[in-house]
């Protein structure tokens, strides 16, 4: 799989960086993989498909190299009837086309311009997020591009869908939401210039129904959003852009404790002037968990990034910013409660004790209450993902953990697949991908989500390393159009 980088500390012919080598050094092979290797039992009763997206670098970079440069790549686990198939594919994006044709690299990444500068254009990578919707998968980027639709079972990449976005910025931000009982698609998009952020609704059939801008205010770099099945919630976060970086077209983020953190409350379907701002104490939100209606409260768990603390107690702005703009996540799950009739708010720590983030769930149930989480957790020095783990929205108690090894594995981002003919939230299964790099042996692991504790099911066996990514998701059979071709 690893045929032509053969050198994972020196990819290129010689050494980029921390975020371009070791288990981060890209793939060059395009590959579909069948009757491999299987330790324990395929579940029968597990169909549909894992899709992880993520960014892999196809050409030498330009400049400095950041992990969230590098075009699109999809890998995904087909299971089916028993069997299972492997397959990756980069996302056929204008860049990546462009790249592929000139045979170089024609972009700068992230910490080398900002998106929009014409001296230094950036790539609109379509590398963060991946989720399905009106039976085919959608791929999007975290800085707010133009989404692109792709076949879940064979990656090809059908088109671009800028129909999907409009208005200021005409982007959609990666951590879209799809109600899987109405099809509705829910975005945000942010930019620079006022009035900063917009929202919008696209049907199952694509069309995009409903479209307004956000007025914040100034100028902010939120990275995900909650819906519920009557409203969606926008995050105004303490953290934007340098103002004299920004000028020079240079990235460097600011963390501002003086400001709350805000989360807005809209109807689905609401008019700009609809929307309601609930204030709670500062911090930054990476992921949200997921969001439902409790009588008259929004209900919102997350993980929230925890600020970098002073010895005196206060928070350290120049240190939360550094550590949020370099992935060094220190996160704990948190519940947040919005009184839509009385205006109050109450925000608790549901579990002190673990550093989780990048949280998945049973996606049938996207803006409907969920009594389980599945998260990884996290190395707080670098963009690593140690082991899984399955936690109680209500107490934050965490039930189930597994890793094959603290100082050596690297996950992916876990997805709940239901058995078929569910008899429970939590009855079906979890997947993920694991590197261990100390065996160098890569897997797709299997969990029963009735017990994570007893460790993989099933361990699937890969011939090469999969680099490590972004966000993933589980397409069930009835939300592929393609399952029955």
């Amino acid at each position: 799989m690893n045929s032509k980088f053969i050198d994972e500390d020196a990819p290129f012919g010689h050494d980029h960086g921390p975020m371009l080598t070791g288990p981060f050094a890209p793939i060059a092979e395009e590959q579909v993989l069948e009757n491999l290797p299987v330790e324990g039992e395929i579940p029968k009763d597990l169909n549909g498909i894992y899709l992880r997206n993520g960014p892999n670098q196809q050409f030498e970079p330009k400049g400095s190299h950041h992990y969230f440069d590098g075009e699109g790549m999809l890998h995904t686990g087909l299971f089916r009837d028993g069997k299972f198939t492997y397959r990756n594919k980069w996302v056929r994006t204008d860049g990546w086309k462009k790249n592929d044709d000139a045979g170089e690299e024609l972009y700068w990444g992230v910490m080398n311009s900002l998106k929009g500068s014409e001296d230094k254009p950036m790539n609109d990578a379509a590398n963060t997020d991946v989720i399905g919707h009106g039976g085919k998968a959608v791929v999007s980027w975290y800085l707010a591009g133009v989404p692109y639709i792709l076949d879940p079972l064979t990656l090809e990449t059908i088109k671009a869908a800028p129909e999907y976005v409009s208005g200021p910025g005409k982007g959609m931000s990666a951590h879209f939401k799809v109600d899987e009982h109405t099809g509705d698609m829910l975005y945000f998009d942010y930019f620079t210039e006022k009035p900063h952020m917009s929202y919008g609704v696209v049907s199952a059939d694509g069309k995009l129904t409903h479209h307004v801008p956000i007025e914040l205010p100034g100028d902010r770099l939120m990275h995900d959003m909650g819906v519920t099945e009557n409203y969606s919630i926008l995050h105004d976060v303490p953290v934007y852009h340098d103002e004299e970086a920004l000028k020079a077209d240079r990235h460097k983020i600011r963390f501002d404790s003086s400001l709350p953190m805000r989360f807005g409350v809209i109807p689905r379907f609401g008019a700009s002037d609809s929307i309601r701002w609930f204030d709670f104490s500062p911090c930054f939100i990476y992921h949200v968990v997921n969001c439902w209606e409790e009588g008259d409260e929004i209900v919102m768990v997350a993980c929230r990034y925890m600020p970098a603390k002073k010895a005196d107690g206060s928070i350290d702005e120049e240190r939360t910013a550094k550590m949020i703009g370099s992935l060094q996540m220190d996160a704990r799950l948190w519940s947040y409660r919005m009184n839509l009739k009385t205006g109050e708010t109450q925000e608790k720590c549901l579990n002190a004790d673990h550093n989780v983030e990048f949280p998945t769930y049973n996606s049938l149930d996207t803006g409907r209450y969920t009594q389980w989480a599945y998260l990884v957790d996290h190395d707080p020095k670098m963009l690593r993902w140690t082991g899984i783990r399955k936690m109680n929205t209500d107490t934050g108690e965490s039930v189930g953990e597994w890793t094959d090894g603290h100082d050596d594995c690297w996950y992916s981002e876990p997805w709940f697949a239901p058995a078929d003919n569910p008899q429970s939230e939590d009855h079906g299964y979890v997947v993920s991908f694991c590197w261990n790099a100390k065996s160098k042996v890569q897997e797709l692991q299997v969990f029963d989500a009735l017990d994570i504790n007893k460790g993989p099911v099933a361990r699937i066996k890969m011939p090469g390393r999969i680099p490590p990514g972004f966000h993933a998701c589980w397409m069930k059979p009835e939300q592929i159009d393609s399952w029955a071709a």
